[in-house]
């Protein structure tokens, strides 16, 4: 009872919470209660979350800029598709496939994560940026040209689509592991000295920290999660294309990490899914001539949040109002009242 009582269950919610949705919706699906848009947007959530957390070890922890997240997705989809698609014949469209797909595709967007980040990360700030920009989209423009028996080309690459019934518990399994990789590293000693380096990277180098060394450890692990979460999008379509990709997708990873705070990893989560189902919503409910309004409202709702998060004028109105204040509110609330209680 004692160890139960000691355990910190705050470092466990987030596990806690996808694991009880994951389970209801399993439930939903076997019992045909869930509908297959829902599915989709399951999947979509899951991918989005694993990219949020994963560039949130680079932007959130390392303090380093990063632009080319799309491009390393972009890595592990093609290849990680490829691959799937050539053991489909051999092996079926099972989990062996896709167990093989998914190393395939992380291995080899930590591999460019690995070259790219080796002489980039000597940069810092924009030029830093500007570098995975480009990075991400000549690994695009590669995709995009190539012949149609290689990767598809222009029209995009042919992949296998998993069970739509089962494929979401799959995805937030691994939205699962992702956290367990990147938290355990976080609170670790190697997560210490990556921060030390975000807060002061002179005085981390004078202390004996290897700047080179964590922050490549940083960048290549991020890479191979977002090369995991590519693969992840290839299994949820029929056919891979480059377009996706492109720098406007890296922006809304980043918005997506930049709304639930630098270095939050269950605001980057929470963040991830509100940005994700917005993004569903609007596109359902504005079609045809107002299809336009789309990119504006969601601009015009992220400059809001990002604006109430980050105004000095707001601070005093969100420590008054946020969650956490509203619980010890309650706490205290309750605490009173059990105290009268005894008195009478």
């Amino acid at each position: 009872m004692n160890k139960i009582k000691n355990i910190k269950w705050k470092n466990y919610i987030n596990y806690i919470v996808i694991g009880l949705l994951t389970v209801v919706f399993a439930a939903l699906s076997m019992f045909g209660g869930l509908k297959t848009s829902t599915a989709y947007l399951l999947e979509e959530i899951a991918i989005k979350i694993i990219l949020a957390v994963s560039l949130s070890l680079v932007v959130g922890f390392l303090g380093e800029l990063s632009l080319g997240h799309a491009g390393f997705m972009c890595v592990g989809a093609y290849l990680g598709g490829k691959v799937a698609a050539l053991l489909v014949a051999p092996l079926g469209n099972g989990f062996l496939t896709l167990i093989i797909s998914l190393l395939v595709g992380g291995a080899c967007a930590g591999l460019c994560g690995f070259l790219i980040g080796l002489p980039a990360l000597r940069l810092r700030g924009d030029y830093l940026a500007i570098t995975t920009l480009a990075f991400g989209e000549i690994v695009r423009t590669i995709f995009q040209n190539t012949s149609a028996e290689t990767f598809g080309g222009p029209i995009g690459l042919p992949t296998p689509r998993f069970e739509a019934k089962y494929f979401y518990v799959i995805c937030f399994a691994t939205v699962l592991i992702t956290l367990f990789v990147v938290q355990n590293l976080i609170r670790s000693k190697h997560g210490r000295a990556i921060k030390a380096i975000r807060d002061n990277e002179i005085a981390a180098r004078a202390t004996g920290i290897n700047i080179t060394g964590y922050k490549l450890l940083g960048f290549v692990l991020s890479a191979v999660f977002a090369g995991i979460a590519g693969v992840l999008y290839s299994y949820t379509k029929f056919n891979v294309s480059s377009q996706i990709f492109d720098y406007n997708y890296s922006i809304e990873i980043l918005v997506i990490v930049v709304l639930g705070g630098m270095g939050n990893i269950n605001g980057s989560m929470i963040a991830a899914v509100l940005v994700t189902f917005l993004n569903r919503y609007l596109a359902n409910v504005l079609t045809g001539n107002l299809a336009v309004l789309k990119d504006l409202i969601y601009a015009l709702v992220l400059i809001v949040i990002v604006i109430y998060n980050n105004a000095p004028k707001l601070k005093s109105f969100r420590e008054k109002y946020n969650i956490k204040a509203l619980t010890d509110k309650l706490k205290r609330k309750k605490a009173t009242e059990a105290d009268g209680k005894e008195e009478v």
